[in-house]
C-alpha cells in the first residue's frame, strides 16, 4: 500500500542536513581555542585579557547595532560574532593598542562580513579583514613595542645572546639575517621548544604551537574542519621552507602558520565546498603564505595568503566541481 500523499514533506533543497547547528559548531571552534587563549593570559598578564575583551566586546556590540539599525533579526547567539572577537585577538600583538584593536573588530563585524548580509555572505574571514586593515593602516604603530613587563623576559634568540629583544619576532630576525647575509645569525632548530611551548613573542595566537596543534586536531577529529586545508597548507609550506633552503620545521611553528592554517583557512564561508577544492585551497595558502616570507617584503604573510586564496575559492569551486552522480556528457 502506498503511502498517502498528506504524510509526505514536500519542501526545497538542500534535503541533506546534519545535527550539528552553526552555534553548537562555533562552540566547538571558541572551545578548541580557549587552551591557547587561557596560556596567552596566563603568560603574558592583563595586556592579552584586555586585548581579548576589546575585540569580542566590540565585535558583539557592531553586529548588535548593524542588526538594530538594519531592522534584521539579532544574530548574536549563532556565536559567529565571538569567534571572530576571538581570532580577531589572537592574530594581534598584545601590544596592540585598544582604540587599534576596537576599530579592526568594527571592520571585522562592519565590512567583513556584514556589509555582505551577514554570516553565509562575506568573501573573505572577517577576523582577517580586520587584521589586514589595521597592520596597512597603522603598520609603523604596530612596529612600535612599547616595553612591558612580560615582554622583557623574552628568551635569548641568539647564539651570542640577547639580554631582550624591543619588537622583532624570531621570523622577523630570521627574516633580517636572511636579507642581510643569506644566512641566520641564529640557530633555528632551537627555537622549536620556545615556539612549541611558551613563545611571548608575535600574535596572541603564537604562545604555543602545542596547544593550537591539539585544538585544531580536535575539531578535524570532531568533523568540525576538514584535514584537507590544514595539511595542504602547513604541508606546503614546509615543502617551500625546504625548498627556499631553510628549516621547515622552524618556518611551520613561527608565525601565524598554525593559527591561520587549523582556524582562520578553514573558515566555512569563504572557503571552497568540494574536497579537491579544500586541497587545493590549502595548497594556495601554505605556497603564497612562503613566497610572501621568503621573497616579499613582510616576513608574516599568513593574512594576505589567506585573504587571496578565500577570493579565488568560487573560481577553485567551479573548476573542482564534482561530477554530478548519474550523469553522462554528451557525446554531442
Amino acid at each position: 500500500m502506498s503511502e498517502p500523499l498528506s504524510a509526505r514533506i514536500v519542501g526545497p533543497s538542500p534535503h541533506i542536513t546534519s545535527k550539528e547547528t552553526c552555534p553548537g559548531i562555533m562552540l566547538w571552534v571558541v572551545a578548541a581555542l580557549v587552551p591557547s587563549a587561557l596560556w596567552a593570559i596566563v603568560t603574558m598578564g592583563l595586556v592579552a585579557l584586555q586585548l581579548f575583551a576589546v575585540t569580542i566586546g566590540v565585535s558583539l556590540v557592531t553586529e548588535a547595532l548593524w542588526n538594530r539599525i538594519a531592522r534584521k533579526p539579532q544574530t548574536l547567539l549563532d556565536g559567529s560574532a565571538l569567534v571572530t572577537g576571538l581570532l580577531l585577538a589572537m592574530s594581534l600583538p598584545p601590544r596592540t593598542p585598544w582604540w587599534m584593536a576596537a576599530a579592526a573588530a568594527l571592520v571585522a563585524i562592519g565590512l567583513g562580513k556584514m556589509i555582505f548580509g551577514g554570516l553565509g555572505h562575506n568573501l573573505f574571514n572577517p577576523a582577517l579583514v580586520g587584521r589586514a586593515f589595521v597592520t596597512l593602516s597603522w603598520a609603523g604603530v604596530l612596529a612600535t613595542a612599547p616595553e612591558r613587563g612580560w615582554f622583557r623576559a623574552l628568551p635569548d634568540v641568539t647564539a651570542e645572546g640577547y639580554d631582550a629583544i624591543s619588537g622583532a619576532t624570531r621570523l622577523a630576525v630570521a627574516a633580517a639575517d636572511r636579507a642581510a647575509s643569506g644566512a641566520y645569525g641564529f640557530d633555528l632548530a632551537a627555537q622549536y621548544q620556545p615556539l612549541l611551548l611558551k613563545n611571548l613573542e608575535g600574535s596572541l595566537g603564537e604562545v604555543s604551537a602545542v596547544l593550537l596543534i591539539l585544538g585544531g586536531l580536535v575539531l578535524i577529529v570532531r568533523g568540525i574542519i576538514d584535514w584537507r586545508i590544514p595539511a595542504g597548507y602547513i604541508g606546503t609550506m614546509a615543502l617551500a621552507s625546504w625548498a627556499f633552503g631553510s628549516d621547515p620545521v622552524f618556518h611551520i611553528l613561527a608565525g601565524g602558520v598554525m593559527l591561520g592554517a587549523f582556524f582562520m583557512a578553514t573558515d566555512y564561508v569563504s572557503s571552497p565546498m568540494s574536497k579537491t577544492g579544500r586541497l587545493v585551497y590549502g595548497v594556495g595558502c601554505g605556497l603564497f603564505n612562503a613566497l610572501g616570507r621568503f621573497i616579499g617584503p613582510m616576513p608574516e604573510s599568513t593574512t594576505f595568503a589567506i585573504l587571496f586564496m578565500n577570493g579565488l575559492a568560487p573560481l577553485i569551486d567551479r573548476v573542482t566541481r564534482p561530477r554530478t552522480f548519474g550523469w553522462v556528457k554528451s557525446n554531442d
